[in-house]
């Protein structure tokens, strides 16, 4: 049988029995408050700072050249927790883009939920042709459950065109083009 230790309680004094101390450090703090600059921001007006690493919502995004960058891979769809990304693969048009028609699809129907987003970004780092960005947006509303389903027109419309390191169907540039007059 377990011994029982019994602790005994220095008893409250004066001071404790009133709460005075309780209540001081409570009006410390308020009037601590009080005296600071307030942190308030104007929304629309006034935004706060964003840091470098966000991650805000999801987007589409087109080559320098305005191609879809996207190949209907499924990938971002797959690696979705919540499954908020619906995507119907589609065909490339051969008569606009004649290079690329017979190499790689497109998608037809390219749909996130942003009710189920969680912003996770594990679409942004799983897609292999780097056409879903995530965007320093971060105050999204709409009036109903279906203005918060952003189709493929409102994806590309949020995420526009970015910059590209490498043109994948252009061809090469002949070393003259590249400014090196030696072949």
């Amino acid at each position: 049988m377990a011994k029982t230790k019994v602790i005994e309680r220095k008893p409250l004094t004066f001071a404790e029995k009133t709460f005075i101390p309780q209540i001081l450090g409570g009006l410390k703090t308020t009037f601590g408050t009080m005296l600071e600059k307030p942190i308030t921001l104007q929304y629309p007006e006034e935004r706060p700072n964003i840091p470098d690493n966000y991650r805000g919502v999801p987007t589409l995004v087109k080559d320098p050249n305005g191609r879809e960058k996207c190949v209907s891979c499924q990938l971002c769809e797959f690696v979705c927790p919540p499954k908020a990304i619906r995507i119907t693969p589609g065909e490339i048009d051969a008569e606009e883009e004649p290079d690329r028609a017979h190499v790689e699809k497109a998608p037809k129907e390219f749909d996130i939920n942003m009710l189920r987003c969680i912003y996770c970004g594990l679409c942004e780092e799983v897609c292999p042709e780097e056409a879903i960005f995530l965007q320093d947006v971060f105050s999204l509303s709409g009036y109903s459950r279906e203005e918060m389903v952003n189709n493929k027109q409102k994806l590309y419309e949020l995420g526009g065109t970015l910059p590209d390191k490498h043109y994948k169907w252009d061809k090469k540039k002949s070393a003259e083009e590249e400014g090196n007059p030696h072949h």
